[in-house]
């Protein structure tokens, strides 16, 4: 069997949107090893979110059951600290654990284009394995939102174009992000009883904008597994993409490299190909 790419893009109890550390979560990061070595996948990131948001507006009924708490009086989102002294050291428990898995450290940094001085008050970015950018939230009045709360006031079109409008000022700076993940964030939650079923092709042109930008920064695309698009890495190859990278984004040990199999065999179709290491970007 060929062997399978690292999974890029795992979170564990870390992440603020798991739960938490010490909800029902806890003891994901080990479940999630031990379901990597069950199902051979070589090696994996443990990209926890990275959010520092201050004044993100979200309803409650915007939000999955174990994340409606974190919405104060005001409608604004209080996200917890990250615990980076806990998060460290059970990677380093789940490395003795599990020496024959490679895991490594990372973030999924919200935001990284406004958010990089009080990331780095918070640790040491340059010394995480990987660090991957994602576009959560988008402007709005003097708040951010994220798309699943602005479909409800605003046009889908807006949403869509907003939202990929914001990229090339994503990757225009110097924020230490190697990686730009779920460029198909706004799709998850397009209000397709409202709008019908989303076509890419409405928004070919903003789509190639966002992914020459991203070329032009020299950053790689993940190809999150979450849901698979034949169009993005196509366009990704002909917009100059020279890397991806395969992320599940999972949330749970069962959807750790879920889909791989067919990623991997949609982007070596548009000419992409391993490298050396599981670990290392898929280049072409």
């Amino acid at each position: 069997m060929t062997e399978l790419p690292a999974d890029s893009h795992v979170h564990s109890e870390w992440s603020w949107d798991t739960g938490g550390p010490r909800s029902q979560a806890a003891g994901t990061m080990e479940a999630t090893c031990r379901r990597a070595v069950r199902i051979g996948l070589p090696a994996l990131f443990f990209t926890e979110h990275l959010d520092l948001e201050d004044a993100w507006r979200a309803d409650r009924e915007d939000l999955t059951p174990v994340q409606r708490h974190l919405v104060d009086d005001t409608g604004h989102v209080a996200l917890p600290r990250f615990d980076v002294a806990g998060y460290l050291e059970s990677v380093e428990r789940c490395r003795a654990q599990f020496p024959e898995l490679r895991i490594h450290t990372g973030v999924e940094f919200g935001q990284p284009h406004l958010r990089e001085r009080e990331a780095r008050q918070l640790l040491d970015l340059d010394a995480l394995d990987r660090v991957i950018g994602s576009l959560h939230t988008l402007p709005w009045g003097e708040d951010r939102a994220e798309p699943n709360t602005l479909y409800r006031f605003l046009a889908p079109e807006e949403v869509m174009t907003a939202y990929l409008e914001e990229v090339p000022r994503l990757v225009a700076g110097d924020a230490p992000f190697t990686v730009v993940t779920h460029l198909d964030y706004a799709v998850r939650t397009w209000p397709v009883e409202d709008a019908g079923p989303f076509d890419p092709r409405r928004f070919e042109e903003p789509f190639r904008v966002a992914l020459r930008a991203i070329a032009d920064s020299g950053r790689a695309l993940e190809m999150n597994t979450r849901r698979l698009w034949s169009w993005l890495p196509q366009w990704w190859a002909q917009e100059g993409g020279r890397a991806v990278t395969f992320g599940s984004d999972a949330h749970v040990p069962e959807l750790l490299a879920s889909h791989f199999p067919e990623a991997v065999a949609l982007v070596e179709h548009f000419g992409f190909s391993r490298g050396s290491r599981p670990e290392d970007p898929w280049t072409r």
